[in-house]
């Protein structure tokens, strides 16, 4: 079949490499006029990964990515309320890597071009309409100078994005993203490496929390590139999200300057950053259904998330492995399509909403609520595996699975 795919992104690129291992003929159209090395840090759960590693994609992607090796919640004084092993460290046939987003992206657009082609993926094509007639789609596209181009398929597969146009063609009341009235400051610095140097952590609580982890391996002067991410409620919502609206260190800074830890320095680590950038924390409500005839919604066109518990890009990818299952069991386009969302829909719904209520993180809220002044021992804070028990729901919910027991 000639597939369509909306979006050349983690989701779009991921899905092209899966439906041609399949031997359809794959066309990804992208809206930029080139594919950019956007944003700052993103982790890859390993269940993705095992995905990109079966499509001969994980080796453009590694690079110089960090194997994350355990994943630490702190409070906002800097102790210690949990602790796990993450990808390989936790007994995953695959790491979970900490990287660039760029990087991330770029590897999978090295992959797609090396295996299906470099006439595969068409840049300036933004994806404004589709029409179907029960065989066959007619995809509509506008170029920036406002050239509109048409192609045809067998199917479309809408990965553009959570502003994406199909889903709003489906549901034109919708309206905008929904705000969550926080706000996310990012940035990359150059420091010491922290606790084992390949750690991910998390500190704080719901309404000030502070995220970092490497995402490159440590330089020759001891310095690490770490990625960070400051969080702050904010009554009114920014403008549009946009991966590279600068940020502003007085809006924030301040309400973290008391954050030096022994093993880590909050503030220095923020003011070391080139450049911060700011971005609003959105999702969309689930929808009642993502396909419709011979086109479906996948990634965030689908299901976008708040970025907690690191799945946005991994579910989409376990979106692109799951819609081509579908399609390999030999049922009609229609049917795989509405087989792949009756797999995928209900169970990234749940997410979403696990999301909007701080999915794994919620052991940092309680432990703000119970002990917000700190506490002496942990065991006196939490009752026995209340705290496992949050972590391996959210793990089973996701589709991670472990084998080791967190530490």
């Amino acid at each position: 079949m000639r597939v369509i795919v909306a979006g050349g992104g983690i989701g779009g690129l991921t899905a092209a490499l899966a439906l041609h291992r399949l031997g359809h003929d794959v066309l990804v159209l992208e809206a930029a006029p080139a594919i950019r090395p956007l944003g700052v840090g993103i982790n890859l759960l390993p269940h993705a990964g095992e995905i990109l590693a079966a499509l001969g994609a994980l080796p453009f992607v590694e690079g110089d990515a960090v194997a994350t090796r355990e994943l630490v919640y702190f409070n906002r004084h800097g102790q210690r309320i949990w602790g796990e092993p993450r990808g390989r460290f936790a007994g995953h046939a695959t790491p979970q890597l900490s990287l660039h987003r760029g990087r991330l992206q770029l590897g999978l657009l090295d992959a797609v071009r090396a295996q299906l082609g470099q006439a595969s993926v068409v840049t300036d094509r933004r994806v404004t309409r589709v029409e179907q007639d029960g065989s066959r789609v007619v995809v509509v596209a506008e170029t920036q100078a406002g050239q509109v181009v048409g192609f045809d398929g067998d199917l479309l597969i809408a990965a553009d994005g959570i502003h994406s146009r199909i889903r709003a063609q489906f549901y034109p009341d919708e309206g905008p993203p929904s705000y969550s009235g926080r706000v996310l400051w990012r940035g990359l610095s150059f420091g010491a490496p922290f606790l084992t140097g390949a750690s991910m952590i998390m500190a704080g609580h719901q309404n000030q929390k502070f995220v970092a982890y490497p995402i490159g391996p440590v330089w020759a002067d001891g310095r690490q590139p770490i990625n960070w991410i400051a969080e702050l409620p904010v009554a009114k919502m920014l403008e549009r999200e946009d991966w590279n609206r600068p940020g502003r260190l007085e809006d924030f800074l301040p309400a973290f300057e008391g954050w030096r830890f022994e093993w880590l320095d909050v503030p220095g680590l923020i003011r070391s950053a080139d450049a911060v950038f700011e971005f609003p924390m959105v999702d969309r409500d689930p929808l009642p259904r993502w396909s419709q005839g011979r086109v479906t919604l996948l990634g965030d066109a689908a299901h976008p998330m708040y970025p907690v518990g690191s799945n946005g890009a991994s579910q989409a990818v376990l979106d692109a492995d799951a819609l081509a299952r579908a399609l390999g069991e030999g049922a009609g386009p229609e049917e795989a399509l509405a087989a792949y969302e009756a797999q995928r829909l209900p169970a990234t719904a749940a997410i979403v909403r696990a999301n909007r209520g701080n999915g794994p993180e919620r052991c940092m809220q309680l432990a703000e609520e119970r002990a917000p002044q700190g506490f002496d021992r942990i065991d006196d804070v939490f009752a026995p595996g209340e705290l496992e028990a949050i972590s391996r729901s959210y793990q089973v919910l996701t589709g991670l699975q472990r084998t080791q027991k967190a530490h």
